[in-house]
C-alpha cells in the first residue's frame, strides 16, 4: 500500500468544544500514601450508553493449504502520519455485544464472513494517557462459503484499507520487517506477534 497523497499538511490545539471523538480531562485523585495529586488524560467520548467497553479488535486466522494465515489491515493514520499495519478493528454500536461488533467490522473491512468464537476480558489501550479500552475477539472464517470468496467490503467515505494475510508463523519476523520498511505498528498485533514468538521460543506451542 501506498501512502499516495496521504499526508499531514497542518497541526494545532484542539478546544473540547470542537472535539467530537475525544476531550482533555483533568482528573483530582487521592494517591495510595493519601497524598492529593491530579492527573491529565484523555477520554473517549463516544462509548455508547450502557456499555463497559469501546470496541473490538478482531483475530481472524484463515485456514490455508499453505498453513495459518492471520488476517491484517494497512490504514494511513494522520496521528502518525504514516501507514499502520493493524488487526481489524472498530467501535461498538448501541446494544452490540463485542462478538456482534466483531462481526460486523470485520465484514464491513474486509468483507469477510465470520463468526465469533472466543471473547476476551476488557483491555486498556494506554492507561497512563486514556481510557480507552477494547475486547479482542477471536473469530472463524469458513472459506468454503461464497461470500468468502467473492469479497464485498463496505467501507465509509473516508476508509481507505488495504486488507492482506501472512502466515501466522512469520508474524513476528514480519512485524519486524514492516518496522525496517516505514511502517507504523499497531500494539495489539505487535504485542500478538510477540506472545506468539515468545510461546515459540519456550516451547509453548508448536509450529504445524
Amino acid at each position: 500500500m501506498s501512502q499516495g497523497k496521504a499526508r499531514v499538511i497542518s497541526t494545532e490545539l484542539l478546544p473540547n468544544s470542537e472535539a467530537e471523538w475525544k476531550r482533555l480531562v483533568k482528573t483530582t485523585y487521592i494517591g495510595q500514601d493519601g497524598v492529593t495529586r491530579t492527573w491529565e488524560h484523555a477520554e473517549r467520548t463516544t462509548r455508547p450508553e450502557g456499555s463497559a467497553f469501546d470496541g473490538v479488535s478482531v483475530v481472524a486466522i484463515l485456514e490455508k493449504d499453505t498453513g495459518r494465515e492471520i488476517l491484517l489491515e494497512k490504514q494511513y493514520r494522520p496521528p502518525l502520519d504514516k501507514i499502520c499495519i493493524e488487526l481489524p478493528a472498530g467501535l461498538v454500536d448501541k446494544g452490540e455485544t463485542a462478538e456482534q461488533a466483531a462481526v460486523r467490522e470485520l465484514k464491513e473491512e474486509t468483507g469477510y464472513v465470520a463468526q465469533a468464537l472466543t471473547t476476551s476480558p476488557i483491555m486498556f489501550n494506554d492507561p497512563g494517557f486514556c481510557n480507552t479500552n477494547f475486547k479482542l475477539v477471536e473469530v472463524s472464517v469458513d472459506m468454503s462459503l461464497p461470500e468468502n470468496q467473492n469479497l464485498k467490503p463496505e467501507l465509509e467515505e473516508n476508509e481507505f484499507i488495504e486488507v492482506f494475510h501472512v502466515k501466522l508463523d512469520d508474524l513476528w519476523d514480519e512485524c519486524v520487517r514492516w518496522e525496517a520498511q516505514g511502517y507504523a505498528l499497531d500494539a495489539r498485533l505487535a504485542s500478538f506477534a510477540k506472545g506468539i514468538q515468545i510461546a515459540q521460543k519456550f516451547g509453548l506451542v508448536s509450529r504445524p
